[in-house]
């Protein structure tokens, strides 16, 4: 046992002094922050923004063309297929990116993500409206030309996405 105490100890030690050489909090090396691209807005995803073209979203090399429909297309972001019969995001010809759909795993800055309880959306986004369909949708804390919606079943978020506030391509 004592060994073992020791052997924490040294550890300590090692990562305080690696600490000061590196010059990083305790925090820092606690906890490694979220990768922008497993955070849903304030202005895209995965190196993917709001507003972007088509032709700007292909030359990121992040994203794959499912599907065109008109005014819209259908994409998928490499990193997080949608499956078959869906899409990851909806590029307009007229706005460009227009609509990013939350993939497992992703959350908003504000840490909200699919399986989140409608108590922890309401914490979230104390300025929650609801939709002329019924869906909650607030603003984007930091992007006021986008927002986002959300889908709950049993109280719990299985669905959600960001937004341009003039996008065409869903109702």
């Amino acid at each position: 046992m004592t060994h073992n105490r020791l052997g924490r100890s040294a550890l300590v030690a090692a990562l305080a002094g690696g600490m000061l050489l590196t010059g990083l909090a305790p925090a820092a090396l606690a906890e490694p922050a979220g990768r922008a691209q497993d955070v849903l807005g304030p202005y895209g995803l995965g190196g993917v923004r709001l507003g972007m073209s088509a032709k700007d979203a292909k030359a990121t090399g992040k994203v794959v063309q499912k599907r065109r429909a008109g005014a819209c297309s259908g994409w998928d972001l490499k990193a997080h297929p949608s499956g078959r019969d869906r899409v990851g995001m909806w590029i307009s010809k007229k706005v460009g990116v227009a609509m990013i759909f939350a993939p497992e795993g992703v959350k908003t800055p504000q840490g909200i993500g699919l399986g989140s309880t409608g108590k922890q959306l309401d914490k979230a986004y104390p300025k929650l409206k609801r939709a002329a369909s019924g869906f909650p949708i607030v603003t984007v804390p930091g992007n006021p030309k986008a927002y986002y919606y959300f889908l709950l079943s049993k109280n719990k978020i299985y669905e959600m996405g960001l937004a341009l506030a003039d996008q065409d391509c869903t109702n």
